[in-house]
C-alpha cells in the first residue's frame, strides 16, 4: 500500500479490498463495451435535451459558442479534443492560465455547471469517439502536462489506459486548482492507483459516487 498521510488512506484501504475482485477481461474489452453503452444511453435520453436547453442558457448568459473545445493530453500522450459546456466569458486569446477560485471569468450559469459537474456531460461524445473512457485519469491541458511530463516520473504514467470523464482522484476530491506540486502528486497517486487497481466494480463505484457529488455539488469545484 502506498503511504500517504492519513487523510488519504481510508481509499487506499478500499481499493487495495477491491483488488482481490479485478476481472482481467473486464480491462480489455469489457470496459469498452461499457463505456459505449452508458454513453448511448447518456446520449439519448439526456444529451438530446440537455444540450439545447443549457446551450440556451449559455447564450442568454454570454456571447459566444455553446461547446467549449480545448486539445487535452489523451492515451499515451497522444491529444484529442475535450468537449465541455463553455463555463467561461470569451475574450480574446492569451496564454494558458489554470481556474481559480471566485474566477471573474466564470459566468454565473457557468459557475451552477462546474459546482455539479454537469460542464463535464458533453465528454459522454469524447467517449463514443473512443477518445476517453466514462471512468479513468482526468485529461489535462496540453499546456498543463508539459509543466509535468518531464518532471515528474510517475505523472506519464496515468496516460497508460484513456483519461475519464471522472476518476478516483476526482471523487476524494482532488480537482480544481493545482497551486503547488504536492496537489498533483496526490493527484497522480490516486490515478496510478486506479490504473491497477480498475475493476467493474470500482468503476460502478466511482460512477455512484461522482452522481452523488453531482447532486450535492463540489465544494473544489470553481
Amino acid at each position: 500500500m502506498l503511504s500517504l498521510d492519513s487523510h488519504y488512506k481510508p481509499l487506499y484501504v478500499y481499493a487495495e479490498t477491491r483488488s482481490r475482485y479485478i476481472d482481467v477481461p473486464y480491462q480489455q474489452t469489457s470496459k469498452r463495451v461499457f463505456d459505449v453503452c452508458l454513453s448511448l444511453f447518456v446520449c439519448l435520453l439526456v444529451l438530446s435535451w440537455m444540450i439545447p436547453l443549457i446551450g440556451l442558457l449559455i447564450k442568454l448568459g454570454s456571447k459566444g459558442p455553446v461547446l467549449y473545445i480545448q486539445k487535452r493530453t489523451g492515451y499515451r500522450g497522444s491529444w484529442f479534443y475535450c468537449f465541455k459546456f463553455r463555463t467561461m466569458r470569451c475574450g480574446p486569446a492569451t496564454e494558458f492560465r489554470q481556474t481559480t477560485k471566485n474566477d471573474s471569468r466564470i459566468t454565473p450559469i457557468g459557475r451552477f455547471l462546474r459546482r455539479t459537474n454537469l460542464d463535464e456531460m458533453p465528454q459522454f461524445l469524447n467517449v463514443l469517439r473512443g477518445d476517453m473512457s466514462v471512468v479513468g485519469p482526468r485529461p489535462h491541458a496540453l499546456e498543463h502536462s508539459a509543466q509535468f511530463w518531464n518532471t515528474m516520473p510517475e505523472y506519464r504514467r496515468r496516460y497508460r489506459v484513456r483519461p475519464g470523464i471522472t476518476g478516483l482522484a476526482q471523487v476524494r476530491g482532488c480537482r480544481g486548482e493545482v497551486n503547488h506540486l504536492m496537489k498533483m502528486k496526490h493527484r497522480v497517486r490516486y490515478d496510478r492507483l486506479y490504473n491497477r487497481k480498475k475493476s467493474a466494480g470500482l468503476d460502478m463505484w466511482i460512477c455512484w459516487m461522482t452522481v452523488s457529488t453531482m447532486l450535492k455539488g463540489d465544494r473544489n469545484a470553481w
